[in-house]
């Protein structure tokens, strides 16, 4: 199969596959005669495996990680548990800080609806943010 082959079937536009190569997470494709890639169908499930990754919030080099366990021969079952592991503390702990970012702005808001534009400062900026808080 030729890369525009693999972007059709893949959905991935050949600027992608040519990126993911270079960055390792693609085996080096055979070439043709002609110079042009010539990749076998297994392309194809590495490639839904990357963006697989992708979408559970996996890096680049958390996905190399992995395809490096799987290519030294170790299934990678427990690597990719811890990286999920993490992943999901990291999301919870931005929701905590995306929660406590969105009752700041309720205040904010809250307060500025009592500010008088006239009693704000050019050395304040804006007194809505400015001023403080609690």
């Amino acid at each position: 199969m030729r890369i525009g082959e693999v972007a059709e079937q893949s959905g991935l536009a050949p600027q992608t596959i040519r990126f993911y190569e270079r960055e390792g997470l693609l085996p080096e494709p055979a070439r043709g005669p002609n110079g042009y890639r010539e990749y076998d169908a297994t392309v194809l499930g590495r490639l839904a495996f990357v963006r697989g990754a992708q979408a559970a919030g996996l890096s680049l080099a958390e996905i190399a990680s992995i395809l490096d366990l799987r290519r030294e021969g170790a299934v990678p079952c427990s690597h990719v548990q811890s990286l999920l592991h993490a992943r999901l503390a990291e999301v919870r702990a931005r929701r905590r800080e995306l929660e406590e970012l969105e009752v700041d702005l309720e205040g904010l808001l809250v307060r500025s609806e009592g500010l008088d534009p006239a009693d704000c400062s050019d050395a304040q900026v804006c007194h809505v943010i400015a001023a403080e808080r609690r």
